[in-house]
């Protein structure tokens, strides 16, 4: 008959290898799960892009040096490069809503999470929270917004309040 000792040494030795495989087990499914995020994410940013092209072609823009005042038909439109805009009343009625709420955020940044409810989406689901952050950086390719953190999105710093930055300009 095997001694108490011996018992326990190889109930904690089963224990340890059956941790080790579920840790094994849970980093494997961790790694799949990053994938198919990432593969998500470029999806929604892939149907973003199809539907504003969409919307490019039902209004288009004639480029004569002149930015076109008209505005396109229907409730997508395509986000004006800052230089071209006068005023954030150019902007779409969601994008005008994401850069009121950057404002809001101030120095801390306006993240994908609170821009999806910004934007009366369901913040709880990784679809409208990923099209959320590719129309923050849409703003950010467009000039609107800068990301100066990952995932953090603010207004230019020369669209801030006075007193937002830095003195003297430093980052």
């Amino acid at each position: 008959m095997p001694s108490m000792w011996a018992v326990l040494e190889t109930r904690q030795k089963a224990a340890a290898v059956q941790v080790k495989q579920l840790e094994d087990e849970l980093e494997r499914v961790r790694a799949a799960l990053a994938d198919a995020e990432e593969v998500h994410r470029r999806r929604v940013i892939g149907l973003e892009q199809y539907l504003e092209a969409l919307a490019e072609e039902e209004a288009p823009v004639h480029v004569t040096g002149e930015v076109s005042r008209r505005k396109p038909v229907g409730p997508r439109r395509a986000v004006p490069h800052r230089r071209h805009a006068t005023d954030v009343q150019e902007l779409s009625p969601d994008y005008q809503a994401l850069m009121a709420a950057a404002a809001d955020a101030g120095g801390d940044g306006l993240g994908a999470r609170r821009a999806a409810v910004v934007l009366g989406w369901d913040s709880a689901s990784a679809s409208p929270v990923e099209g959320a952050r590719a129309r923050l950086k849409r703003l950010v390719e467009r000039g609107w917004l800068v990301e100066k953190k990952p995932g953090r999105f603010t207004l230019p710093l020369s669209e801030q309040e006075p007193g937002a930055g830095r003195p003297g300009g430093g980052s």
